[in-house]
């Protein structure tokens, strides 16, 4: 996939309707009161938008919510539980779920970093919609609701996307969390409109597309979090580009298991044994050192305050399992990036949410926040882990998608990337 794509720079922008897709899906209360948690993804849209606001666009943002069908289904069960019948609560239910997924408290919000007020449309493609958006002024903003109230949205409908594109001149993406999606707002306009990314992606596909086309050596790839599974797709891509990858988190009991050790209830995937051990033989033909845990801290129980003792790895007694990596692999893995020029990190080390099992992700994120490598961590658990412990601003780059950025690294095109313009 080529990454060097068009941005809002190499276009005129001045008096034309941009329709932005932005990633606004933020956490919220789960008290129903619409109050935003982290508003960090609406912070990491401002560049771009100030850009084309200054530049005399006219703003339509757009960005997907939460899964109302998830949350429709949810409330449904509820209200049956409360001994409600079903049929009767479609209409009802239906509007209930939207509300705790609107968007209106991203406008508001959007509103106040912005210093200007953000216009609110009812619907995503409707009659409000609509007229707001042939209204709107060079120098104003306003956001669509959630584009997955619409069926469509999902589907890569045709007819929704033509629909979004004809309120526009110009599409711009910078939802780099929803790229690797090929939904309404994020591929399908592309065919009706030009297409450019914004300086989110931009940042995105320099940094993490830089790192894996041409890095600065020694790349050091650190990859943890539970499953071998889902990470077996980038060790594979790793294999040809890393000079070290390192693994930890609960994928390591897998490949301890297929070597042959023994790890009591600890998380394992039976299955995918042979492909860890083929994992392991290909590093030895590439001649890529290939890190795995040399002791285990690990618990009776899988609990903040479980008792727990450090063993060494595929040597976990039965009805315990491990949690954490042990301080011999915390040595070896942090000596192993102290020299390292470029050092990627998807996927924390143990069970970080619980204090006692953080020692390892916090020991790994302190080495890459003292190594003068270039840092990039690739979003969902380690961006939380890294935010968590503090070391957030010590890193070169944090992505901002979890699911993207894996897909990215293991190579795969992202068709909300493919679609925008080459330069």
């Amino acid at each position: 996939m080529n990454y060097h794509k068009k941005t809002v720079r190499d276009v005129d922008v001045r008096g034309k309707k941009v329709l932005l897709r932005c990633d606004f899906n933020v956490p919220m209360a789960k008290d129903g009161s619409g109050v935003i948690t982290d508003d960090k993804r609406i912070r990491a849209s401002l560049p771009t938008i100030r850009y084309l606001l200054e530049n005399g666009a006219a703003v339509i943002a757009c960005s997907h919510m939460g899964k109302p069908n998830a949350t429709y289904a949810a409330y449904v069960k509820k209200q049956t539980e409360k001994g409600k019948d079903p049929a009767s609560l479609t209409e009802e239910g239906w509007k209930k779920s939207l509300e705790q997924l609107s968007l209106k408290p991203v406008a508001a919000r959007l509103g106040q970093l912005l210093g200007q007020e953000v216009i609110m449309a009812a619907d995503v493609v409707g009659p409000d919609a609509a007229a707001k958006a042939a209204a709107l002024q060079p120098g104003q903003i306003l956001l669509l609701e959630n584009t997955r109230f619409e069926p469509g949205e999902t589907k890569n409908d045709p007819e929704l996307a033509k629909k979004l594109a004809s309120m526009a001149d110009l599409y711009v993406s910078d939802a780099f969390g929803a790229v690797h999606r090929a939904h309404a707002s994020t591929v399908g306009v592309a065919a009706y409109l030009p297409a450019v990314s914004g300086f989110l992606i931009q940042k995105e596909l320099e940094i993490i597309g830089g790192a894996l086309a041409d890095p600065k050596r020694p790349l050091v790839a650190i990859l943890g979090g539970s499953k071998v599974s889902s990470k077996i797709g980038v060790i594979n891509n790793l294999l040809s580009i890393a000079d070290t990858i390192i693994i930890g988190g609960g994928m390591a009991y897998t490949f301890s298991a297929a070597q042959g050790g023994q790890v009591g209830d600890s998380l394992l995937e039976p299955d995918w044994k042979d492909y860890a051990n083929d994992m392991v033989k290909k590093a030895a033909e590439k001649g890529v050192k290939l890190l795995l845990p040399v002791d285990t801290v690990c618990a009776d129980a899988f609990a903040p305050d479980a008792k727990s003792q450090v063993v060494k790895a595929g040597r976990i007694p039965d009805g315990w399992q491990g949690l954490d990596i042990g301080p011999e692999t915390v040595k070896l893995y942090c000596d192993a990036v102290k020299d390292a020029g470029t050092v990627i990190w998807n996927g924390p080390m143990g069970v970080f949410e619980f204090p006692a099992f953080a020692k390892g992700t916090e020991a790994v994120a302190r080495a890459l926040s003292e190594t003068s490598a270039i840092t990039i961590i690739g979003g969902g658990d380690s961006a939380a882990a890294v935010a968590q412990l503090g070391y957030a601003d010590k890193m070169t780059h944090i992505s901002t998608g979890g699911g993207a950025s894996l897909e990215f690294m293991e190579g795969k095109e992202l068709p909300g990337v493919a679609c925008l313009l080459d330069q």
